[in-house]
């Protein structure tokens, strides 16, 4: 267990280590070392200035993740089986995926006025195709054997969605879902660094303001933190759900 954790996790102190004297060569205050970033970031949560900034992100991401997932996973096995279906959507998901997430933005202004309704859509819009997208071809390319079995065995509609569809789908999904996780992250800091008052990006916009270099580094290494976490939950959920397809695939 030891020898694991070292082998993974020994370029971390040599990175902390060559970014220190870096640092201390050049100079900078707008490259601080990780010293100073830490004391600023204990600071930071100390007086808890950051614990009321982490907490609604991690609400926005988290709630329009799930809106996501739930409208993403069901659109997209209903257009991968029924063909009909998407022949007339397939021109709307193709132009709303080329559309860029932030660009969005002002359009949403428009529709929720500024606050939490903005962020929570922006994130919702620029994170659903990916699911979308693979919950489409997982949802296409499930055995025609195991369908038509189903269907001579008169095993309703419903139950061949969920036993058969979505754990043949699963690992496109799952597959979608994990690349929504990162650009989630990547929205929330977006969609918080205008507009709002609250949030890791309207943090990051303010030490900007202030010019406070230890501040915004301490904010950069938050979003990295918080980013490992959920990607590390997202990843022990999948192992556990997909465990027949990874003990299938070793065999």
């Amino acid at each position: 267990m030891i020898r694991t954790l070292v082998k993974r996790l020994w370029l971390i102190p040599v990175v902390l280590v060559g970014w220190e004297l870096a640092a201390v060569a050049v100079a900078s205050p707008y490259f601080p070392a990780p010293s100073r970033i830490v004391v600023r970031l204990y600071e930071m949560f100390a007086a808890e200035e950051a614990i009321g900034h982490v907490w609604p992100s991690l609400a926005r991401v988290v709630g329009a993740w799930c809106v996501a997932v739930l409208v993403g996973v069901l659109l997209g096995v209903a257009l991968g089986r029924a063909q009909w279906l998407a022949d007339y959507i397939d021109p709307l998901v193709e132009f709303g995926r080329a559309v860029p997430p932030p660009a969005m933005l002002p359009v949403f202004l428009v529709l929720f006025s500024m606050g939490t309704e903005v962020q929570v859509a922006t994130i919702i819009f620029g994170i659903i195709w990916p699911i979308l997208l693979n919950s489409i071809d997982g949802a296409r390319h499930v055995e025609r054997m195991q369908i038509e079995t189903a269907t001579v065995f008169g095993i309703p509609a419903h139950l061949r969605i969920l036993r058969i569809i979505l754990p043949a789908a699963s690992p496109k999904i799952f597959a979608g879902l994990r690349l929504s996780v990162s650009l989630a992250l990547i929205l929330m800091v977006v969609s918080e660094l205008k507009g709002s008052t609250e949030g890791i990006g309207y943090l990051l916009s303010l030490a900007s303001n202030n010019a406070d270099m230890p501040a915004l580094w301490a904010g950069v290494v938050m979003l990295g933190v918080l980013g490992f976490l959920l990607n590390s939950l997202f990843l022990m959920g999948e192992r556990r759900v997909l465990a027949w397809h990874h003990n299938r695939r070793r065999s």
